[in-house]
């Protein structure tokens, strides 16, 4: 879903100015106050605009931004929820937005148009970091909330199998060529670093007979039916992983590239407000695919604004006050 949304708007970026797709904002109202992050108020004075692209789990991490930030003093004008991906990057790239949560993979492969991900996290955030500064764009430390493919499995359905990583379910398929079932989209089942690379990395030849091609929306629930996929394609953060009970199968061999979370700041923006960096590394170092996969059930699943979800999490936290 991530990358197919990519693509798309990667079209659209040949014909964009900066700034484009950026739909009139609304300034932050919330009445929040310094925790652990803010103190002494170091972004009194700032005016600045965050910004998202338009599915749950950005939501809820510019929103983080903005409320982080108005706690800081500063005040923040609410871009999030931008249709198409392209069109945040640029409105942090040409100062319309200055700060966004951005993936280590979509940057690497999409916007900088590298064919190969590079394994070791850090190695790949290092990469994207050094080739954006050119584009002014700064990335800061990143997290551990990974927002890649991966399979998944229903506790009731790998009860017989005992299945944990991807070389499990590889040994399952050569000893039992018909046990070995998936449900996948369209373009995970095409793409050389979906399907057929994961087969390739994993030793697998499944049967394209063993194949069942639908929509990303209907996958996680032929995942926990009975008698449907063993198997299903799952964003390792998507809320209904742990909603539908499912267990994701660790890549072991790091098929699958990394899409570990990062701010990404424009650089003239963080230059005039050098506290910025000071304020969101803490928030990144909690941020886990756990957490991810937990918030965006509240939205996803259980239906809460993505706004209040982060607003929630902050204060749990202990980064910001309420009131």
């Amino acid at each position: 879903m991530r990358r197919r949304a990519l693509s798309a708007g990667l079209l659209v970026l040949l014909a964009c100015a900066p700034g484009c797709g950026l739909k009139s904002g609304s300034p932050l109202v919330d009445d929040v106050r310094p925790g652990s992050l803010g103190q002494g108020l170091p972004l009194k004075g700032a005016s600045l605009t965050v910004t998202s692209k338009s599915f749950s789990e950005q939501i809820i991490l510019g929103s983080m931004i903005g409320l982080v930030f108005k706690a800081a003093g500063a005040e923040v004008l609410d871009r999030t929820n931008i249709q198409g991906s392209i069109g945040a990057r640029e409105a942090v790239k040409s100062g319309a937005a200055d700060a966004m949560y951005e993936y280590t993979g979509t940057a690497w492969i999409t916007y900088l148009g590298h064919d190969e991900p590079i394994a070791d996290p850090m190695e790949q955030w290092r990469a994207v970091r050094d080739a954006d500064l050119r584009n002014g764009i700064t990335w800061l430390r990143p997290s551990t909330l990974d927002n890649t493919y991966a399979l998944a499995i229903s506790r009731d359905k790998n009860r017989p199998y005992g299945l944990r990583t991807l070389s499990d379910v590889a040994a399952l398929s050569r000893r039992d060529p018909k046990a070995v079932t998936l449900c996948v989209e369209n373009e995970f089942a095409s793409r050389d670093d979906g399907l057929p690379g994961m087969e390739k990395a994993y030793g697998m030849d499944l049967p394209s007979a063993n194949i069942r091609k639908m929509d990303t929306g209907i996958i996680y629930t032929q995942i926990a039916k009975p008698g449907s996929c063993l198997l299903g394609e799952v964003y390792t953060t998507d809320g209904r992983i742990a909603s539908l009970d499912l267990q994701v199968m660790e890549d072991d061999k790091r098929f699958f590239p990394n899409y570990d979370a990062a701010p990404v700041v424009n650089s003239e923006a963080l230059e005039r407000w050098p506290a910025i960096r000071s304020l969101l590394d803490p928030l990144s170092e909690k941020l886990t695919t756990d957490v991810g996969r937990e918030l965006n059930a509240k939205v996803d699943v259980e239906g809460e604004d993505p706004h209040e979800v982060a607003k929630e999490w902050l204060v749990k936290e202990g980064f910001i006050r309420a009131g």
